[in-house]
């Protein structure tokens, strides 16, 4: 097999979703200079999500070239995913959101309890990185105080259960953070970058009695997800924004967990970057263009497209077409990755605490 020793680019895969819209602005669909498009096949369709990592997704360039990412990750193993990656899947799923209606109201299970119920080996924590908010959007996240099972098992009967969970105003640039078990929707007029665990293992708690492509309402999952909630779980939203100077613009901790980390690079000149023989490594275009390149070659980028960076790919460039912002995404050692270089930028223990989860 030849080796993988440069940047990789995903084409993202597009899902129609009744809560999404029909323009993708300005990540999707507008100068094809600086935007990637739109597939012909999904315009003027009403879309929700843009998977930058599912395992469907097709490689366009180098030996993997026209593979999906399930085919190359069996096929390459480890030289794609990094020595410290567990086998067989991609480890993080990537995507921006599209909101033009309310989500349902739904939880995720932990490793253990997805585990228990025979529904796949890992549980799904996630974050949201607020891209653009609407005027008035909005997200729910966590359960108001003293509510109990028993409140939510009544509410759902007349499809209320949001008056039961904590509401706030969507913020662009906020972080938040959304471990397995808590209970969140989000709301209309939402652009968001997400990143988590590699499974879409979902339970509906209500979806206000919305009905699905069949003309019937989708299914909820009122006892399972019940039983994946933590009632208690606190809300981790509106995190600090940790940022350090660089020799190429700034470069944003987001957050971090055991199972991610997320960084956004603001980039006003060229970035000198490098792979990590651990781990594969992804790059989420947010905004803007440039090329992107190493001794294997060059390549250009857009806003929207999606970067995998494998073990092998040594040293490479980012150099923007004037400014870009991309995250930076990978599963990190957390003392390495987080915890010492922003000790090293004079970051407080007291900040570094309120972004990195362990």
């Amino acid at each position: 097999m030849r080796k993988l020793d440069g940047p990789l680019q995903l084409a993202p895969t597009f899902s129609p979703r009744p809560w999404g819209r029909e323009s993708l602005a300005p990540i999707y669909g507008g100068d094809p200079r600086q935007t990637a498009p739109l597939p012909a096949a999904f315009r003027h369709q009403v879309l929700g999500e843009a998977w930058l990592t599912a395992d469907a997704a097709v490689f366009r360039n180098g030996p993997v070239a026209g593979m999906t990412l399930a085919e190359a990750v069996r096929q390459y193993g480890a030289d794609l995913l990094g020595r410290d990656s567990q086998p067989g899947r991609f480890p993080i799923l990537a995507k921006f959101i599209f909101t033009n209606a309310w989500l349902s109201i739904q939880v995720h299970p932990d490793d253990e309890q997805a585990r228990q119920r025979g529904r796949g080996l890992i549980g799904k924590t996630e974050m949201w990185y607020v891209t653009a908010a609407s005027r008035g959007a909005e997200y729910l996240l966590g359960l108001k105080p003293g509510v109990t099972a028993e409140a939510i098992r009544r509410a759902s009967r007349q499809h209320k259960i949001q008056h039961q969970l904590r509401r706030f105003r969507a913020k662009t640039a906020e972080a938040v953070f959304v471990p397995a078990g808590t209970i969140h929707a989000l709301g209309a007029g939402l652009t968001l970058f997400e990143a988590e665990q590699n499974w879409d293992l979902t339970y509906r708690l209500d979806d206000y009695g919305r009905l699905g492509s069949d003309d019937k309402p989708r299914p909820i999952h009122l006892n399972e997800g019940l039983q994946a909630s933590r009632l208690d779980a606190a809300p981790r939203r509106n995190l600090p924004e940790v940022e350090l100077g660089e020799p190429f613009g700034t470069r944003r901790y987001v957050l971090a967990c055991r199972y991610f980390a997320v960084e956004l690079l603001a980039l006003e000149r060229c970035a000198q970057l490098a792979s990590s023989p651990r781990r594969v490594e992804l790059l989420a275009v947010l905004s803007g263009s440039g090329r992107v390149e190493n001794a294997s070659g060059w390549w250009g980028f857009r806003s929207g497209e999606g970067w995998v960076i494998p073990p092998g790919a040594g040293g490479y460039r980012l150099i923007p077409r004037g400014k870009a912002q991309i995250f930076r995404c990978y599963v990190p050692d957390l003392d390495a990755d987080f915890r010492k270089p922003l000790l090293r930028g004079k970051i407080r223990p007291t900040h570094i605490a309120r972004i990195m989860f362990e």
